[in-house]
């Protein structure tokens, strides 16, 4: 009754109780009982009436937490006092270092044994990353100078898919050191291609979150 009439306090409470397990037991290790077991007397059928599985649950949980978060990032493509590298640059620091990743680290699951999780995210990357925040900027970055690219779609595709997926801890069970090395890689990957925009602090930072991951899982 209660999920039918107040259908939105419910699938708060579904996502409170979930993100909570989830960071303190890791993913892997909670399960649908866990999550109504938490739920103060709500049923099984309360949970499958608005998720059909734990990964949708997942699913949901990281668009809440990376909701706000991705429109103070959309803020950097309107910046009128950077130009393309610039804002290139800024986008992939201020992506890193806020602090709503840390949470992203402690929940997230093994990419690599979830097919359907790592199918959502190249998705993401594909459809939405790469198109709505490095396109824009690289093709601002080609009518200023500050940018030379004579393929800006696929340049974004690129720099998007080595980031979200190639260095991604999660799909590949990075230790710090591996991520260290794949991040250098990067760099120099981008220098090659006139992109200065890594630098050590968000290597630092890349290894730290590696760190988090591996801790939670």
């Amino acid at each position: 009754m209660a999920r039918n009439k107040y259908p939105e306090e419910t699938v708060n409470l579904i996502l409170n109780v979930s993100a909570r397990l989830f960071m303190e037991k890791g993913y892997e290790h909670t399960s649908i009982q866990d999550i109504i077991d938490n739920l103060g007397g709500l049923s099984k059928g309360a949970i499958y009436h608005h998720f059909k599985s734990k990964e949708e649950i997942l699913d949901a949980v990281t668009d809440r937490i990376m909701g706000e978060s991705n429109r103070k990032l959309a803020g950097t493509l309107e910046r009128r006092d950077l130009n393309g590298i610039e804002k290139l640059r800024t986008l992939f620091k201020s992506s890193l270092c806020r602090s709503v990743q840390d949470e992203i680290f402690k929940v997230a699951p093994s990419f690599y044994n979830n097919p359907r999780l790592l199918a959502s995210l190249l998705y993401e990357t594909i459809e939405l990353t790469a198109p709505e925040f490095i396109q824009p900027i690289i093709e601002e970055g080609i009518v200023d100078g500050s940018i030379a690219a004579e393929h800006p779609k696929q340049l974004a595709e690129l720099i998007s898919l080595v980031a979200n997926v190639w260095i991604n801890p999660m799909i590949f069970d990075n230790t710090e050191e591996e991520t260290y090395h794949k991040f250098l890689v990067f760099d120099q990957m981008l220098k090659g291609m006139g992109l200065d925009i890594i630098d050590e602090e968000m290597v630092a930072r890349m290894c730290e979150l590696t760190s988090i991951y591996q801790r939670s899982k």
